[in-house]
């Protein structure tokens, strides 16, 4: 998420409907899904195609499937019935008994009890709300009526479990919550127990009415509630809400002006919700809370173990400078003491310092230049090991901020030594490509697009377009690491490569002409077969840290048609060049430290075709090019094609070799039907 890049796709087939969320099997690391109710889908993260995985059809729909770590996932189904994915997996087809009888699930949730799985889901039936807990190992049922409430019904639950007691949380329509114990008993009893829910939190606060649609647990003291603000006279907002329970108060809050689904996920010290069309990420951390943290009294200067609640800045546009605070305790505050961390940079600890670094960093706004860079230093070095990335980060974005606010000034050797010695990425120092783009500073782009992770995929093609437009004349008095293409383009007096007799893997001139019908003449055989390199070794190098970056072919595309003609086809030269020399190698593997694979070069030459193949049709120059690319790939194919019609002979003769006895000297002769 903080790198925004898809990691995994996969689909079903056209009319079929994923019917319950997919979950991750902890264990196994295997994604569970089920579509159509019934079919139920097992894969891993390097599997293509969906429709290949595993399948299994069970006899009953399912309702949801829990993950726990350390106790596998549990399948519940729409009758109530419960199975851990072993068992089921064992018999598919084995019969699901049905537990609840014209009820329909509202919510489930899953615990680990010492070694064993419990789920506990609440169902509806005519207006009345109850409550089972099952732990599917031990077949054990407990099933509980809510106790009834006049003019208001639960819309949303949660729970969590402590002590063998599971407490849950019931936002009722009356905008109040409330708690509900339910002990983990061994006994059976026959009759249904009624619980006894008590007031919890009324979300209310001088006159202004949340109406929560969604509810998460944060700690023992604090939850969060989704929802929209209601003030009157005024139009309902949509907000995220803290509340501290314990004392009844609004902890704080954010209005989302963009809305909601109305959903709102919590997972390891994170909010995640739908804001608008994006989902949004935010960073949370709270402790034991108290009265002055509470009414947002609480002063630094007596409590320094304090820290902040919420990080709002994922929300916010504008540029705000990260407050490192101390987090050996962390309780709430009031919503003018949180830290505030965007996307943009790095979680934030703490320095042992009396300044924050953002109070630093602001300090030395005006520094000049000399102090600027000296006080940078020091406080890279001071960095303990845990803020030491997005102390960096900021130290990054602060000298951004100045080259952009100064057009003079601009750290070149600084910025390398960081990129190059630090362990950065592009969300924590956003600005720095761009600012290279506008200097033109070809060697740190360079090192960025080998060592960032996470590049957007405008920026790799803003960097792609810089290169291939750059004049060779002016790359010639560029510093530029050529570790990449040293060892397989050499270079004589006159920068011409010096020409190669290597003819491996198949492909040869004289196999290319007997293939095809169109005779070309020998210089453009000699161009076109690779044997010089359409671009300067600094031109190349550079292209080859494009060809490292990791992209999305979903988001690059788009990006790529707007390369103009010729630089495409300069490009795609590069790439049919870099193709012809990795098949004269046995392994198909470039010499030299970061050389392209033979994948990148595949992948990079489909999608330039991809976005540029109607208009290179079009264009003379691109023909040739075309026509030469074509005629190699095909007799790349009939080659391989010609070595799997005697790949079982090979291992026949393999398996031979092994069989016989090698120390005596023979003379065999195998014929090859």
């Amino acid at each position: 998420i903080s790198d925004q890049k898809p990691l995994g796709c996969w689909s079903v087939k056209h009319g079929q409907i994923l019917t319950c969320p997919v979950v991750c099997n902890f264990e196994t690391h295997e994604y569970i899904a089920v579509h159509d109710d019934k079919v139920l889908r097992i894969w891993k993260n390097e599997d293509i195609n969906l429709d290949k995985a595993f399948k299994a059809t069970l006899s009953a729909d399912v309702y949801r499937i829990h993950s726990l770590p350390h106790g596998g996932p549990v399948v519940l189904f729409r009758g109530g019935g419960v199975r851990t994915l072993d068992a089921l997996l064992e018999a598919p087809q084995q019969e699901i008994e049905n537990v609840i009888s014209d009820e329909v699930i509202r919510w489930s949730g899953a615990f680990m009890e010492g070694q064993q799985p419990v789920l506990i889901f609440t169902t509806e039936k005519g207006g009345n709300f109850f409550v089972y807990v099952q732990k599917p190992k031990l077949s054990s049922l407990h099933k509980y009526k809510l106790e009834q409430q006049e003019s208001a019904k639960p819309v949303y639950f949660t729970a969590h479990m402590t002590n063998q007691t599971v407490t849950l949380l019931c936002l009722y329509s009356n905008d109040s919550v409330y708690q509900v114990l339910i002990p983990l008993q061994e006994d059976t009893e026959e009759e249904e127990e009624i619980l006894s829910k008590s007031l919890l939190l009324n979300l209310s606060v001088s006159g202004t009415v949340l109406k929560g649609t969604s509810l998460v647990v944060l700690d023992k003291d604090h939850v969060a509630v989704l929802g929209s603000l209601a003030a009157p006279g005024k139009e309902p907002r949509e907000c995220l809400t803290i509340w501290n329970t314990k004392f009844q108060t609004l902890q704080t809050s954010k209005e989302l002006p963009l809305g909601t689904s109305g959903q709102l996920w919590c997972y390891e010290e994170k909010f995640f919700l739908i804001h608008g069309k994006v989902l949004t990420v935010i960073m949370y951390k709270c402790e034991t809370s108290s009265l002055a943290a509470a009414v947002g009294k609480l002063k630094d200067s007596q409590t320094p173990d304090v820290s902040s609640f919420v990080n709002w800045n994922s929300l916010e546009d504008e540029e705000l400078v990260v407050s490192f605070q101390s987090q050996e305790s962390v309780a709430p505050k009031a919503e003018s003491q949180m830290i505030l961390r965007s996307r943009r940079s790095s979680a934030a600890k703490v320095l042992p310092e009396t300044l924050s670094v953002g109070q630093l960093l602001l300090n030395l706004k005006d520094a000049s230049t000399y102090a600027l860079e000296t006080e940078l230093r020091q406080l890279m070095a001071k960095a303990s090991t845990p803020d030491l990335q997005a102390t960096i980060g900021c130290v990054v974005t602060a000298l951004t901020d100045r080259c952009k606010r100064n057009p003079k000034y601009y750290p070149q050797n600084f910025l390398q030594q960081i990129v190059e010695t630090r362990d950065l990425s592009y969300s924590l120092c956003p600005d720095l490509m761009a600012v290279a783009l506008e200097k033109k500073d070809m060697h740190l782009l360079q090192i960025c697009l080998e060592r960032f992770p996470d590049i957007p995929e405008e920026i790799t093609y803003a960097c792609l377009k810089t290169f291939l437009s750059i004049s060779e004349a002016h790359l010639q008095n560029i510093d530029v690491d050529l570790d990449s293409v040293i060892c397989y383009i050499d270079v004589e007096c006159d920068d011409k490569e010096v020409k190669t007799e290597i003819v491996e893997n198949g492909f040869s001139a004289e196999m290319d002409q007997d293939m095809c019908d169109t005779k070309i003449p020998k210089e453009s055989q000699s161009r076109s077969h690779g044997e010089s390199c359409p671009v300067g070794l600094q031109k190349a190098a550079l292209l080859n840290a494009v060809l490292h970056s990791a992209y999305t072919e979903t988001f690059l595309l788009p990006h790529l048609k707007n390369l103009p003609a010729q630089q495409a086809i300069l490009f795609l030269r590069y790439l049919y060049y870099l193709y012809v020399k990795c098949s004269e190698k046995v392994n198909t593997t470039l010499p030299g430290i970061r050389s392209p694979t033979i994948n990148q070069i595949m992948d990079w030459m489909c999608l330039l075709l991809d976005a540029h193949f109607t208009v290179m049709v079009m264009l003379p120059e691109a023909k040739e090019l075309l026509s030469n690319l074509h005629k190699f790939v095909r007799a790349q194919v009939r080659f391989y094609s010609e070595l799997n019609k005697i790949e079982g002979s090979l291992r026949e003769l393999q398996r031979l070799n092994h069989l016989r006895e090698s120390q005596t000297y023979s003379i065999e002769v195998l014929e090859i039907i």
